[in-house]
């Protein structure tokens, strides 16, 4: 019975990302363009070569660790989608690391920095998790306009107290010092963040699976009566996943600081943070499963550029094609829940 559950739920999912795909297809068709072209560049754009895999592994690495900001969080049956906002205080915090710290050694320097991404997207989307249970506030609501507030102080202080004067046309925070930038893996562009984001992901997936504390935590979020039958903790768990939550997107801004864009500027705020939202809520918030949607996700994103050379649509068409899975998803999970209501009346 489980292992049929599992399929149909796996069958959903990848039926509402092909029906996502299919009224994108539409779309450009409406346009005037030809669909199957589309679909042709969109698959050589993203996986057609070494070079269109390096771009998607590139892109892939920060999908991994925001799309970890919804699902720690969600086995507490929190949800969060101020993802963004996270991933912009870590790359901040990368930065401020890089100002105080940026004497250190590569060996010790690069940790640290990356630690400060993590610490500081940990604080912001902790407050989420406080605010929930101090006042009960929505952390969905209260994540989203952090994200916003978020957004406000970056470029408040990029564009500001934290602004090098030589940077004119674009204004972006000092730049990190060559010795603390993260390396690539081998000959390749691909960074290390990529790997981190591998690590981070399995390792959400034994930790929420197999330990104590993970089965609290799912207890906590399935049934809070239970949990405080048992004698569960009722305030520190929610606050806990998400801060884990919080941090692994803020090392995904430090990582696209350190590897790819050296300093804080308004590029760092490129979505990354809203297509995790996407690729957790594929993956139907497990740690596992969001690697190979990360990988999807990031050669659409890859593919972003040949649409607009080749066929002359604009780059917010990934976005169009995002959304679309997306509300193609929330269908599928809303038709599913109905299906099992039904089947149990």
């Amino acid at each position: 019975m489980e292992l049929r559950q599992l399929v149909s739920r796996i069958a959903r999912q990848v039926g509402a990302l092909l029906f996502g795909l299919l009224l994108f297809l539409i779309f450009v068709a409406v346009q005037g363009r030809n669909p199957l072209a589309v679909l042709s560049d969109l698959a050589f754009g993203a996986f057609g070569n070494s070079f269109s895999w390096q771009n998607t592994l590139v892109r892939t690495a920060p999908l991994l660790l925001t799309a970890l900001c919804t699902i720690v969080p969600a086995q507490a049956g929190i949800v969060i989608i101020g993802n963004e906002g996270a991933l912009l205080m870590g790359g901040l915090g990368a930065v401020l690391g890089s100002m105080a710290f940026g004497f250190l050694p590569p060996a010790a320097g690069i940790p640290v920095i990356l630690i400060a991404g993590s610490l500081l997207g940990a604080i912001w989307i902790s407050l989420s998790g406080i605010l929930r249970q101090a006042r009960g506030v929505d952390p969905t609501i209260s994540s989203l306009l952090l994200h916003y507030v978020g957004l406000a102080i970056f470029l408040f202080l990029v564009e500001g107290p934290l602004r090098d004067p030589a940077t004119l046309n674009k204004p972006s925070s000092w730049s990190i010092p060559e010795a603390l930038r993260i390396g690539r893996l081998g000959s390749s562009d691909v960074h290390v963040g990529l790997v981190l984001g591998l690590i981070a992901c399995l390792g959400m997936w034994v930790l929420l699976k197999y330990s104590a504390w993970g089965f609290g935590v799912r207890i906590a979020g399935g049934n809070p009566r239970t949990a405080a039958m048992m004698g569960l903790p009722r305030n520190s768990p929610v606050i806990a996943v998400c801060a884990i939550g919080g941090a692994c997107a803020g090392l995904a801004g430090a990582v696209e600081v350190s590897a790819i864009h050296y300093n804080a500027n308004a590029s760092l705020a490129s979505g990354y943070g809203f297509s995790g939202i996407l690729v957790a809520f594929a993956a139907r918030q497990n740690p596992l499963a969001a690697i190979p949607v990360s990988l999807l996700l990031g050669g659409l994103h890859a593919a972003g550029g040949i649409l607009q050379r080749r066929h002359g649509l604009s780059d917010a068409s990934i976005n169009v094609l995002q959304g679309l899975m997306f509300l193609a998803i929330l269908m599928a999970d809303g038709w599913g829940a109905s299906t099992r209501r039904t089947a149990k009346g």
